[in-house]
């Protein structure tokens, strides 16, 4: 298998992140079922989002001479884990509330990878890594600042003195 660079490697994970966001997003609406359709709306978008990031993650990966298939294993390793991570978290008693704290904790992730795939991106001048951050990268902070506000639009219902 080809050896990444530190570049190469970021961008197999922000893929591998996207993959990951588009099941979390599918199993909070299955959390969020009961929630107004807004709600699922807006996990929608995300995961249509997310579906487009993979794809063009995928494209450029494919520009890497001799490299695609490392990029690729590397996002199906992040995947992974990231399944492996909602698994632990969004158990059987989960609700919509906690699965908005999951995607808030997944977000604010996709954040810093992209930003870090950014800042990396900023010593080696690749313009289309330089294309792909600058499309991605807003995406993902709406995505933080929506599922963030939505988590505290849903804790704002609960009663704190309810018993968990």
């Amino acid at each position: 298998m080809a050896e990444l660079t530190k570049l190469e490697t970021k961008l197999g994970e922000v893929m591998g992140l996207a993959m990951a966001a588009q099941a979390a997003t599918k199993k909070v609406i299955t959390l969020a079922k009961d929630e107004d359709d807004e709600i699922t709306s807006q996990l929608e978008q995300m995961r249509r989002e997310a579906a487009e990031t993979e794809r063009r993650c995928e494209d450029l990966a494919g520009s890497f001479d001799g490299k695609k298939t490392a990029i690729l294993e590397e996002a199906s390793a992040v995947r992974a884990k990231g399944a492996d991570m909602m698994s632990t978290y969004l158990d059987e008693d989960a609700d919509a509330l906690d699965g908005f704290e999951f995607l808030t904790m997944a977000e604010a992730g996709e954040v810093g990878h992209w930003s870090v795939l950014k800042t990396l991106n900023d010593r080696a001048g690749d313009a289309e890594i330089g294309a792909l951050v600058e499309w991605a990268l807003p995406i993902q902070e709406g995505h933080f600042a929506g599922v963030t506000q939505t988590s505290i639009e849903l804790a704002s219902e609960e009663d704190p003195y309810e018993t968990a």
